[in-house]
């Protein structure tokens, strides 16, 4: 009899390793990515009937009665019954996380019978031009935070003469409350390793290199096992699944600057250089990795890809609202009671997302804000959750969609503390090549303490500092950390005013 259990960081975290071995002793257990659902993590499945039923969250305590409810197909009070008829996963629409958490993620063969290589194939029939056209048409945008339209930075690269050319994924996920990336390298690297396959045939590019930060041992260890695998199959190498086409890649590791996950400053790190930002022009669509033509996406973008390779533009746009179309992997973290990763159409509501799908706030107090796009995206205040999860829509609320992250406060966070927290995040992680951002960070973090000591003059200088931040910052690192703390400021002025006495904590 097969089990799953998960192998990604988060279950690992909460033991499955010791439930897998445990198990292991009677069943074949196969370690699969996680199908998001963090707080029923370690979760165990097994097949009857062609049909995968779960258990969860499974302790290593829990092991022996639920191996013994397995055996006999008793009932247990861990049973979850069907997981694809599991309330979070039907409400869900997987496209790009499709295969994470149903198959072995080292396994090539277990990737085709789920429809892993069918866009590389197409693509391989295509030709670069269709290629880049049908990526236009689908209107994948930047899932990394830019939101650049995909179609159009391939489109540049491939129109630029060079020798030679790059694709480099940016796997250097830093946000906090972001970890899309990390699951999707630690349970389907394969759809990773062929979107990045037909990015290259679609450009020109023999050479790509997927940079993953430091603190990700376990998607390291396995992409790096993933791209053998690749090899061995014929997937990477001289001739692409036999075709006239090369294409190779590598991992390279970073050593954890949050700046690194800014596309010029990997690029400098990549060459083994400060990461640093770079001014532009030039772009790294014409002057990239070592001074070549560059596509750089993020995880997300480019395992986006086989599935509109496979099914059509046409089809991936059809999904979404306005000008954010398709999926969207959704990271549901923070005081939060249903934690997890959510793949849906662009164009939920905030406060479907986070009261519906996330249950409201563990703690039982009601929602505050939430903060969207990462640890410099806007706080939104729950009065404004009905805004639709898009790009321009978040915007209308001078939110950032960011990577997708969402962090749930509940009413006892003190706003102004988070807001001193994003001015200290940019100070501590300043690359330190523009003034706004290496200097204005640091006395941003002192006008606050002068703000939370009493001294109320400081809120014109902060919001006049914020504004020079915003507009003089080389990218978005300076550029961005206002946001947080300018919603913060704006939504919750209470928490920023008669602070000359102790603020009391709210009562439990």
């Amino acid at each position: 009899m097969r089990v799953w259990v998960p192998l990604d960081a988060a279950a690992r975290a909460l033991g499955a390793d010791a439930v897998a071995e445990a198990l292991g002793r009677e069943f074949t257990v196969t370690r699969n990515g996680t199908r998001g659902m963090v707080w029923l993590e370690p979760l165990v499945e097994v097949e009857r009937d062609g049909v995968r039923h779960g258990y969860g969250p499974v302790g290593p305590e829990d092991a022996a009665s639920v191996a013994e409810a397995i055996r006999s197909g008793g009932d247990h009070p861990l049973a979850l019954g069907p997981v694809e008829e599991l309330p979070w996963m039907k409400a869900q629409t997987r496209l790009t996380f499709a295969r994470v958490g149903v198959i072995d993620p080292l396994s090539v063969e277990e990737y085709q019978a789920h429809g892993g290589l069918e866009g590389l194939r197409r693509a391989i029939g295509m030709g670069s031009e269709h290629i880049v056209a049908e990526v236009v048409e689908s209107g994948l945008r930047g899932r990394g935070g830019a939101g650049f339209p995909t179609g159009i930075k391939w489109k540049t690269v491939a129109a630029a003469p060079a020798e030679r050319k790059y694709i480099v994924c940016n796997a250097d996920e830093g946000d906090s409350g972001s970890f899309a990336d990390r699951m999707l390298m630690e349970g389907d690297p394969l759809v990773l390793i062929e979107g990045m396959a037909i990015a290259g045939i679609a450009v020109g590019a023999v050479q790509g290199y997927v940079y993953i930060r430091s603190e990700y041992p376990d998607a390291i260890r396995l992409m790096e096992a993933a791209i053998g695998k690749a090899r061995q199959a014929g997937i990477l190498g001289q001739s692409v699944l036999g075709s006239a086409h090369a294409y190779d890649m590598e991992v390279r590791v970073g050593a954890g600057a949050y700046v690194c996950g800014e596309e010029t400053s990997l690029l400098n790190s990549l060459e083994g250089k400060r990461g640093v930002v770079r001014a532009k022009p030039p772009i790294p669509a014409l002057e990239g990795f070592l001074g070549r033509p560059t596509v750089v996406n993020n995880v997300i973008s480019l395992a986006s890809v086989p599935w509109i390779l496979a099914h059509g533009g046409a089809e991936y746009a059809k999904l979404g609202i306005g000008r954010s179309k398709g999926t969207i992997p959704i990271q549901i973290a923070g005081n939060v009671r249903h934690g997890g990763l959510f793949e849906a159409a662009f164009g939920m509501s905030l406060r479907q997302i986070v009261e519906e799908i996330g249950g409201g706030t563990a703690s039982g107090r009601p929602v505050k804000a939430a903060q969207v796009g990462g640890p410099l995206g806007s706080y939104i205040p729950h009065w404004n959750f009905d805004v639709p999860f898009g790009y321009e829509e978040l915007a209308t609320k001078e939110g950032l969609l960011g990577h997708a992250g969402i962090t749930v406060f509940d009413d006892s966070a003190d706003m102004l503390k988070l807001a001193r927290f994003a001015m200290e995040f940019c100070a501590v992680e300043s690359c330190g090549k523009c003034t706004p951002c290496r200097i204005g960070s640091v006395r941003g973090v002192e006008t606050i303490d002068r703000i939370a000591q009493g001294d109320e003059t400081g809120i014109p200088i902060l919001t006049d500092l914020c504004n020079t931040m915003k507009w003089g910052s080389l990218c978005a690192l300076g550029g961005f950390a206002p946001f947080p703390v300018m919603s913060a400021l704006t939504h919750f002025p209470d928490d920023f005013r008669g602070r000359s006495e102790p603020r009391k904590e709210a009562a439990e």
